[in-house]
């Protein structure tokens, strides 16, 4: 075992756990970052909607943040991949991958999640580009051209309306699902179009996709925005037995601590108070690691020093 205890293990080496080592090695606690080679947005080749880095490859930004991080001897990276997190305050134990274990005294989780996408033939090869999830990070990439809305479920009419300043039309893909009566009527009214048939494949088209349907020809489209599966991309708040939203996102505070003492979540797995679900942008990622990072140095600080912490 590693005879070191950190004040804090980061676990997950993307916007949120990189930025929360920022604060923390600024602050000179020592703290080891647990990463992998994989990360949510890999399949995107930009980003967007970062001030000072639209456009930016996800890569470069992680480059950039690890670069800075060099600056701080208290931060020490790890290219490790945690399997279990078992403890309590001041005394947290990580088991790796490689059979070694780390001690710290709090964790701050920021592993991410993982998206899954519907059962359609050439889907995922497109995925990140011009087939998306977040109009705010891809939707101005299409603007001026028809873009497609796969989906049946009641949020459907709301993107549609925050995407018809983009799109030069709209149109609805259910996927061979019927609509309920509320959300055609809606459609209806915003003169969306909609489109029942199934959808056959998808595949790179003359305007950015081909859509395939099995009662028609192939739609052209600008870009199709999907709603994918939502789940966590590991196992540890399950593990610690944190509170968690419907939807299984970990439940934080506005200081981003969890339901356990000593533990922190940020990024796309942490649901904020308010919220009905994550957040899922890199910016927020990243701020969300920088104010649970502070409030984790508040916490120790005040132990340390026998204070009690205001609320």
């Amino acid at each position: 075992m590693n005879n070191t205890t950190y004040d804090v293990a980061v676990v997950g080496a993307g916007a949120a756990g990189l930025q929360a080592a920022l604060t923390l090695g600024r602050m000179n606690r020592p703290v080891a970052v647990f990463g992998t080679d994989r990360y949510r947005n890999d399949p995107a080749a930009e980003m967007h909607n970062f001030l000072g880095h639209d456009g930016t490859p996800p890569a470069e930004l992680r480059a950039a943040a690890r670069a800075d991080l060099e600056r701080y001897p208290a931060v020490e990276l790890k290219e490790q991949a945690v399997t279990a997190i078992e403890g309590a305050p001041g005394a947290f134990t990580l088991h790796t991958l490689d059979g070694s274990e780390v001690a710290a005294r709090r964790v701050l989780l920021a592993t991410g999640a993982a998206d899954t996408l519907p059962d359609i033939p050439g889907l995922d090869a497109l995925w990140g580009d011009v087939v998306a999830h977040c109009p705010y990070c891809h939707g101005y990439e299409f603007s001026g051209t028809p873009v497609g809305i796969l989906g049946s479920e009641a949020s459907v009419p709301l993107r549609a309306a925050m995407l018809e300043r983009i799109a030069s039309r709209l149109v609805v893909l259910t996927n061979g699902a019927e609509l309920e009566q509320a959300v055609a009527g809606a459609l209806k009214r915003m003169d969306v179009d909609v489109r029942t048939d199934p959808v056959v494949g998808v595949c790179r088209g003359p305007l950015g996709i081909s859509v395939e349907l099995a009662g028609g020809p192939v739609l052209e489209l600008g870009g199709l925005f999907v709603g994918p599966g939502w789940a966590q991309a590991a196992p540890f708040a399950e593990q610690l037995d944190l509170d968690r939203s419907p939807m299984g996102a970990v439940l934080v505070d506005a200081f981003g601590r969890t339901s356990r003492p000593g533990v922190y979540a940020a990024g796309d797995i942490a649901q904020a108070p308010g919220l009905p679900m994550p957040m899922s942008s890199v910016l927020v990622a990243a701020a969300s690691g920088q104010v649970a990072a502070a409030a984790c140095d508040r916490e120790l600080a005040a132990a340390d020093n026998g204070l009690a912490l205001p609320v």
